[in-house]
């Protein structure tokens, strides 16, 4: 897995020279979990997509793991319930982990780098109908947003804190002994409410702390993420 990995660092090459031709930067989810023995290759991979500043990434910790022995301090139940949401929109009664979902379309392996950089570069060559910008006074994040063209169905506008770095020393389940050091790690998803496209979108949101954040428009289902800012 380590040999998969490290040759799958090089296609960030290209990505990162694509990446000033593209309107946006692509969400990349991570569903993982400190209690699955497959993850920490996939966390690892995912370290090198938070890197990139033309994606972003976003790891959520499912809760379905912890009975094995270790509860993972960064999982929620409602983390769990958005794969899920993903799964049933596909049509698909399995969730696993590690899974990444590119973009809110594709669903990919998380173990899987080529994947992975397949369905970034697929995404990539979507046009966004929507043009996003969000910018931070104090405690207050000023979200902005319009549509030349129909967007088709009302976007679900969504606001999404993080955590950059942290790492765990796993004493129990199937990782222990292992120190894993998580990146992106998502602290909360909040829906902020809907737009329909028209007339453009400008509302504001509370934003204390000093965690960054990710405002999202995707299309119910959960599906396709339009457009999506990031805010440090």
């Amino acid at each position: 897995m380590r040999q998969a990995i490290s040759a799958a660092c090089g296609l960030w090459i290209g990505f990162a020279a694509m990446a000033a031709a593209q309107q946006g930067p692509v969400v990349v989810e991570l569903y993982t979990s400190q209690g699955c023995s497959s993850c920490p290759p996939a966390d690892e991979f995912f370290a090198t997509l938070a890197d990139d500043p033309s994606l972003i990434p976003l790891a959520l910790h499912v809760d379905y793991w912890d009975y094995i022995g270790w509860e993972d301090r960064f999982a929620s139940p409602s983390y769990t319930a958005r794969q899920k949401a993903y799964a049933r929109a596909a049509g698909s009664r399995t969730i696993y982990t590690p899974q990444m979902i590119v973009d809110g379309g594709a669903r990919v392996e998380g173990n899987d780098p080529e994947a992975v950089a397949a369905a970034i570069t697929a995404a990539r060559q979507s046009l966004e109908p929507v043009q996003l910008q969000v910018q931070r006074e104090g405690d207050t994040l000023h979200i902005r947003a319009e549509s030349a063209e129909g967007i088709g169905m009302p976007l679900r506008v969504q606001l999404v804190r993080y955590r950059k770095e942290a790492t765990v020393e796993i004493t129990h389940g199937e990782n222990a002994g292992r120190s894993v050091t998580y990146r992106n790690i998502v602290t909360s998803w909040e829906k902020l409410g809907e737009w329909a496209g028209h007339p453009p979108l400008d509302i504001d949101a509370a934003m204390a702390g000093q965690e960054p954040a990710v405002v999202i428009l995707q299309r119910e289902g959960p599906a396709e993420i339009v457009a999506a800012a990031r805010v440090d």
